[in-house]
């Protein structure tokens, strides 16, 4: 290590410049971000279900639909006034650009005469003209509720879904009634708003938590901000990289540099702490720089390892931003580890007059309660049962969330219009199939599939199912034939190909045993090509959850295993050092149950993180351990020189990620409350356990 300080303390300048540049060049890079508020990407990548969704809506050019729920202020839609408000409505849908199709109430033709239905021709109808043109209407059972007095449109996007949510939102109703928009494109446009408003705000608030935890600890204003630049650099880099590489930012990602920021400042706050400490005893810069890497060195290579582990054992899942998020994430562990053990020292080699230590809050006597925790064997074993017992009773039951709305807060507005349409019609996202069909067959075998149809809705959670079929005995066989053909347009988009017919299923109340009795009668059903459907997919989301819990938490244990015993080359403290970050799992999961919250998408992934960030402080006190092993006490000693950093860094992750409640991504709030548990349990048993398996100390 002293030839590596040597170099630092000798080549500064070089070291700060080249550091410089780099970061500049990211901030450059920053220029080109783009968001991504398309959560459906979540599932739509990387397995099969997915992207079946995906190719059937290339197949048919079908863009995921706007859901407009219509209400009547005074009356019901059987009243002609009402009708014409509605007609407006439509047709104010109609004119915004990127509009394929709305359908309707009212069609965009009178199928009895074949005559525009326009605002001025509803109010010039007798009202026996209104109930046959109702009647003549197959959507009419589907798009109307039982009292009448609401109505769902369904608007389909050309292109640009999230641009045309975000349009009609403005969209002032005709006067008299009352309209609610829900679909993905509106949780799109809502997500894009969230993004933007997340990495403009959070950021700053976790640098500002952390710093004032670390000052706490370190006591020098000058000190603490260098203890947190390599984590600030480390996120500019990695969001740099990320935008380099064409990646956009989506909901996962969003939380990347905050990950980085927190988990990243560990081997900044160490280095800093133990250089200070140094500073007491020596005005040679040199032999600060290499006494400080002597004793933490080593542990910053290794932190920096089963960190970025942690986060790698994302990769082994099925769902494709996760594993962008773990492999960026453990990047910029990566570039903030390289920076705290080269351009840190060499900053700190420039300055002169350093503040002891004992102007910390968090000093002496945090030190000395923290060696009267790890003397005692009782709090030790009791602790152990303690987890233990915890986690035996909630662990069993754990529950994976399915709701793909589970990113908004209970009062956010897309989640109440949802629930209001859910209330009024059942369902607010329609699914789609594809029955099996073929020209030649000809407009005569359309009743088989409208039987089909039939038959599907008698299933649980089913009120309708809407095809080209339907149409046959409703409308006039040419225009039928013209359907088919594609001269008659529809208005729920492209309904023919040429081997299928597209239909929609509105849902009504179900559950997971309903979508698995829908995905069954599909399978063995010769005349369904495929069903497929936001709620399946997401039905698929809950086993791609529980899969990449139980993959992470393998993944993780492995990599830090191999690590560890790689590093130790011996069993004893290899298999002791697992015992802390075991415990804390036990704990983490036995919490996400108890307290009620689900498994997700994004909770899901952090139990892989917790044992890689978790793991330093077991690696920082083994490594303080082994140096002062010769000591009459070796926990005492090795609690002076790492318990104040392993606590004030435990304090920092904890307080740093308290930020994400000022998110309005309810999940981010679920990943605070779970990182203030595990990253306080990872540190207790860590100086508390760990120092019963290592042996050799008083006892009390």
């Amino acid at each position: 290590m002293e030839r590596i300080a040597r170099v630092i303390t000798t080549h500064p300048r070089q070291i700060i410049a080249i550091t410089a540049l780099i970061s500049l060049a990211s901030i450059v890079s920053l220029f080109g971000l783009r968001l991504n508020a398309d959560v459906a990407s979540f599932i739509l990548e990387g397995n099969e279900t997915g992207e079946a969704f995906a190719a059937l809506q290339d197949k048919y050019d079908a863009g995921d639909p706007i859901t407009v729920l219509a209400e009547a202020d005074d009356g019901d839609f059987g009243e002609i006034s009402n009708l014409v408000l509605l007609t407006e409505l439509r047709d104010r849908f109609a004119g915004f650009e990127g509009v394929a199709g709305v359908g309707s109430l009212v069609p965009d033709q009178n199928p009895l005469s074949g005559q525009p239905l326009t605002p001025d021709a509803i109010a010039g109808l007798p009202d026996v003209a209104v109930s046959q043109l109702l009647a003549s209407n197959p959507l009419v059972d589907l798009l109307v509720n039982e009292d009448r007095d609401a109505t769902l449109l369904v608007v389909t996007p050309s292109d640009d879904g999230v641009a045309l949510a975000r349009d009609l939102a403005d969209l002032d109703p005709p006067e008299g009634l009352t309209v609610t928009l829900a679909g993905n494109p509106v949780v799109f446009a809502s997500v894009l708003d969230l993004l933007g408003w997340f990495l403009l705000v959070i950021p700053p608030v976790v640098i500002v938590l952390l710093l004032g935890t670390f000052y706490a600890t370190i006591g020098d204003r000058r000190l603490t901000g260098l203890a947190v630049v390599p984590a600030v650099l480390g996120s500019l880099w990695t969001f740099g990289t990320v935008v380099a590489l064409g990646v956009d930012i989506d909901l996962v990602t969003v939380i990347v540099p905050i990950f980085v920021i927190v988990m990243g400042s560990a081997d900044g706050l160490h280095f800093v702490t133990h250089y200070q400490l140094e500073a007491e005893r020596t005005d040679d810069v040199v032999e600060r720089v290499t006494s400080a890497l002597r004793h933490v060195g080593i542990p910053m290579i290794l932190t920096t390892i089963s960190t970025a582990a942690g986060f790698l054992s994302l990769l082994f899942t099925d769902v494709g931003p996760i594993r962008q998020l773990g492999g960026f994430v453990a990047l910029g562990i990566t570039y903030a580890g390289i920076i705290s053990f080269f351009f840190l020292p060499a900053l700190l080699s420039r300055l002169t007059n350093i503040k002891q230590a004992h102007h910390a809050l968090v000093g002496p006597r945090v030190t000395r309660g923290l060696q009267a925790m790890a003397r005692s064997r009782g709090l030790a074993i009791g602790l152990t049962v303690a987890i233990l017992g915890f986690g035996a009773a909630f662990i069993p039951r754990l529950e994976v969330n399915s709701d793909q709305l589970f990113f908004f807060k209970d009062d956010h507005e897309v989640r109440l219009a949802f629930e209001r349409i859910e209330e009024t019609f059942g369902g607010a996202t329609p699914l789609v199939g594809e029955f099996v069909w073929s020209p030649d067959r000809g407009p005569e075998d359309l009743g088989r599939l409208a039987e089909v149809s039939r038959e599907l809705e008698q299933l649980s959670g089913i009120r309708r199912v809407f095809s080209v079929a339907d149409l046959a005995g409703v409308l006039p066989s040419p225009q039928v034939a013209g359907v088919l053909t594609g001269a008659v347009p529809v208005p729920l988009g492209d309904m023919v190909s040429d081997d299928g017919l597209r239909f929609v299923v509105f849902p009504d109340e179900f559950d997971s045993t309903d979508v698995a009795g829908w995905v069954e009668f599909a399978d063995t059903n010769d005349e369904i090509a495929q069903l497929t459907g936001m709620p399946i997919l997401w039905d698929e989301v809950a086993r791609l959850v529980l899969r990449a819990q139980v993959g992470s938490l393998i993944a993780a244990f492995a990599l830090v295993a191999l690590m560890l015993a790689i590093s130790y080359r011996r069993l004893r403290p290899t298999l002791a050092s697992l015992v802390p970050i075991a415990l804390t799992v036990v704990m983490l999961l036995g919490f996400i149950a108890a307290s009620g919250i689900h498994l997700n998408l994004i909770t899901a992934i952090v139990s892989g993180i917790v044992i890689g960030v978790g793991i330093d402080y077991t690696i920082h006190f083994v490594a303080a351990h082994q140096e002062a092993r010769r000591d009459r006490d070796p926990t005492h000693t090795a609690i002076e020189r790492v318990g104040r950093p392993i606590a004030a860094n435990a304090l920092g992750v904890a307080l740093g990620l308290t930020a994400l409640w000022l998110s309005p991504l309810k999940p981010h709030s679920h990943v605070s409350l779970i990182m203030w548990v595990s990253m306080i349990t990872a540190a207790v048993t860590a100086m508390t356990v760990l120092p019963r398996l290592l042996g050799r100390h008083p006892e009390v």
